[in-house]
């Protein structure tokens, strides 16, 4: 069993996450050994400044423990959809019960629908497709 257990950590291939210290965001890392030393740029600013985090993990849960329809009608109980400060306080939750970082463009849209602002629903694009359209126009 021991034997087993030397293989199976001789095979591992980690990934390691990091923390952008340029622009925050997070970026995960391969390694083909555990045995390399860890070298890491952001791919989104190209940033070498990056701290290393402590990865969560996953594991296996028996198919009862998933949520059922049941539960999930539970999880959205008492969200009010058309008020920004109710949806972002379940999505705060949403995100602590999942152990999810979502970055800090999340976390900043969620401070300003905290504080009653309602994100944009897409209609901007339309708006700049009819200006786009009356520039056009004028041309």
């Amino acid at each position: 069993m021991c034997r087993r257990e030397y293989r199976v950590r001789e095979r591992a291939m980690p990934i390691y996450e990091f923390r952008c210290n340029a622009c925050g965001r997070v970026v995960s890392v391969f390694q083909r050994s555990i045995h390399a030393a860890v070298t890491a740029r952001c791919t989104h600013c190209g940033a070498d400044d990056l701290t290393r985090l402590m990865s969560r993990f996953a594991f296996h849960r028996a198919g009862a423990d998933h949520l059922d329809a049941a539960d999930e009608d539970a999880l959205l109980e008492g969200v009010d959809e058309n008020d920004p400060r109710s949806v972002a306080r379940w999505a705060r939750r949403m995100s602590e019960q999942l152990g999810e970082d979502l970055g800090p463009e999340f976390d900043e849209m969620l401070d300003r629908m905290e504080a009653g602002e309602m994100p944009d629903d897409g209609d901007e694009a339309a708006d700049d497709d009819e200006d786009l359209d009356d520039l056009d126009d004028d041309l």
